[in-house]
């Protein structure tokens, strides 16, 4: 279906694709992975024809239709079942044609090949797709216009799936989607009958609805077998043998080297050596796939703990409406440590919930009780145009931080994981990621009561995303999240809550349980059996959380602690700076050299202290 041949292409100078090879058969689904950045989306736009490369080749089965889901949403007057029954481009040319077709011969092909192709059963499955994708009955025949970009592209997803081209072509297709909207993709593209290349950091969509995974990194192509579980565990595999091979290599060069260096000038060995220095320039390198760890993520828990509850609602109301409340009767507790993920459809209430929570909104009527003290850190996607375009990551820091010394801001902003080079880069020129990884530091800055976070991981890769399900489990405060990765749910959270028929309440079974129940298979089965396992399930983890918080603190004390001893010693060599101490006041300047020196002792004992605190850490969390 697809042959992609000694590929090799540049964007503004960089290489990002280098001689890469591979192939998709008809009827099979890849997805394609690797970090933000490596040229994924370059790919798509090569095979696509939007982009020239510089050298290689990219062939399509001659007559194959090639389907894709353009950037630009659709809009206008057309509603949105037109839109997408539009999409099948042979049945609306027929039906057009069969309103002029005089011709009893031309007239018989035509509506036999509109049975052929099911022509007058589209509306129900366009119906079936926009339904899957989150669109109501009523919905469907409004207009394009009607709706937000992210519904619009959402139209724009169903339209593509419905045409079935022969090659389907999605460049993260679930950006767009809530958590119900991504398991029904999941179901379809698993059954999808043509060919499909994805790119996606949705870990259960790899895992559910393609066969083989094409890793791009450093601009070359690996293929691997079986979903993105059996990508990570092979390529776990390939990089522990690389590195042996490499150790291995790096072992014999040593013994070569010392022999030649030893018998060089040697007579009697000077052929060996001769030899020996042939076989150290013939040695190439063993490559090794293993990438540059991601970056974590700063979350500092709140100082100060609680009471719980923290947030108390009583017969709550919440809109936007006086007289139609969007969610009411809610009567819930939220505990300083409650770890909560926020199930249901989009449209049901999940944003004006967590609204609700974070102090965007009042209660219309009933009581909304929370401590004075508590801090808030929301996170939803619309915040990214918050950050202020004009400044750098640095210039945000320093807002925050006014009275702090520039090595303390440049401390600070070094656990954002920005790296160097984007300290000083404009917020209006970072990617989408480090935007989100941005303003993720900064809602939780001063290390807030309670974390919202509404659909943190859009713009985040495979790893960032597990770098944040790591931050939020060393994270000692409450979450509630919105998100549809399942991944993050699963490894973060305790509770599920499920906002449903205009109010939230407490649902009892796991993912597994809610997947099967928005995917319409065993509805009937009852979630009890499930329950239990699920709350243990649940306890077990809040209980390692807790075993985990001493260890934390003890590290987050002795990193205090090394910062006061650091900004003592910077205070100290201000002082020894001073012109003419050394001679005006002797025993000053003694002084203040006897305090150095115990400071910097004292240094290499906390570090020792820190190190071995963090050894702890780390074998308790992977236990």
């Amino acid at each position: 279906m697809l042959h992609v041949n000694n590929l090799v292409c540049r964007v503004e100078g960089r290489l990002l694709i280098n001689n890469a090879t591979f192939r998709i058969a008809p009827q099979t689904r890849m997805g394609l992975v690797g970090r933000n950045g490596t040229g994924k989306s370059t790919l798509l736009r090569v095979i696509k024809n939007e982009l020239e490369p510089e050298s290689g080749e990219v062939n399509i089965r001659k007559g194959a239709r090639l389907g894709a889901v353009d950037q630009e949403a659709p809009g206008g007057a057309q509603p949105i079942m037109d839109f997408v029954l539009q999409a099948d481009q042979e049945r609306a040319a027929l039906l057009a044609e069969a309103e002029t077709a005089t011709e009893p011969g031309r007239i018989a092909d035509i509506q036999t090949r509109l049975a052929d192709i099911g022509a007058h059963s589209a509306e129900s499955r366009a119906g079936i797709i926009l339904a899957g994708l989150g669109f109501t009955a009523d919905e469907q025949g409004q207009p394009c216009a009607n709706f937000s970009g992210g519904w619009r592209m959402r139209a724009a997803l169903a339209a593509m799936l419905f045409a079935k081209p022969d090659l389907l072509l999605l460049d993260e297709p679930t950006n767009y989607l809530d958590l119900e909207g991504a398991i029904w993709l999941e179901t379809h593209l698993a059954k999808y009958p043509g060919a499909a290349l994805v790119v996606s950091h949705d870990r259960d969509l790899l895992n559910t609805a393609v066969q083989n995974i094409a890793h791009l990194q450093q601009g070359k192509i690996r293929l691997y077998e079986g979903g993105y579980d059996n990508f990570e565990r092979q390529l776990a595999q390939k990089q522990r043998l690389d590195m042996a091979l490499r150790s291995r290599q790096e072992d014999e060069k040593k013994r070569l080297q010392a022999f030649v260096e030893r018998f060089r000038y040697k007579a009697s060995k000077a052929r060996q050596a001769q030899s020996r220095v042939k076989r150290l320039e013939k040695m190439r390198p063993i490559a090794t796939i293993t990438e540059n760890p991601v970056a974590p993520f700063d979350l500092p828990s709140p100082k100060r703990p609680l009471a719980p509850p923290m947030i108390r609602l009583e017969n709550t109301a919440v809109g936007y409406s006086t007289d139609k409340p969007v969610l009411s009767g809610l009567d819930l507790n939220i505990a300083p440590d409650d770890r909560i993920a926020l199930l249901g459809r989009n449209g049901e209430g999940k944003s004006t919930f967590a609204k609700l929570l974070a102090g965007y909104l009042e209660p219309m009527h009933g009581y909304k009780r929370h401590h004075k003290r508590m801090q808030i850190g929301y996170f939803a996607q619309h915040q990214l145009d918050v950050l202020d375009p004009a400044l750098t990551p640095y210039e945000h820091v320093r807002n925050r931080m006014e009275d702090a010394t520039e090595a303390q801001r440049r401390a600070r902003l070094a656990r954002f994981g920005l790296g160097v080079v984007h300290a000083e880069t404009k917020t209006s020129d970072l990617s989408g990621g480090e935007k989100a990884r941005l303003l993720l530091n900064l809602i939780a800055f001063e290390g807030p009561h309670l974390l919202i976070l509404d659909e943190p991981t859009n713009h985040l890769d495979m790893d960032s995303r597990a770098a944040l399900a790591d931050a939020l489990d060393a994270y000692e405060g409450a979450v509630l999240l919105i998100s549809h990765d399942r991944f993050l749910i699963e490894r973060s959270i305790d509770t599920l809550w499920i906002v449903q028929n205009g109010t939230v309440s407490t649902y009892e079974g796991d993912m597994d349980d809610y997947r099967r129940l928005v995917t319409e298979k065993d509805r009937k089965k009852p979630l009890a059996e499930k329950s239990d396992a699920a709350a243990k399930k649940r306890q077990a983890k809040a209980n390692r959380r807790e075993a985990l918080s001493p260890l934390k603190r003890d590290i987050e004390r002795l990193e205090a602690e090394i910062e006061r001893l650091k900004a003592g010693i910077s205070s100290l060599d201000a002082a020894l700076a001073a012109p003419g101490l050394y001679e005006k006041d002797p025993a000053r300047a003694i002084d203040y050299n006897m305090k150095r020196s115990r400071a910097l002792t004292r240094i290499d004992e906390v570090e020792t202290l820190w190190l071995d605190a963090q050894m702890r850490y780390e074998k308790a969390r992977n236990i």
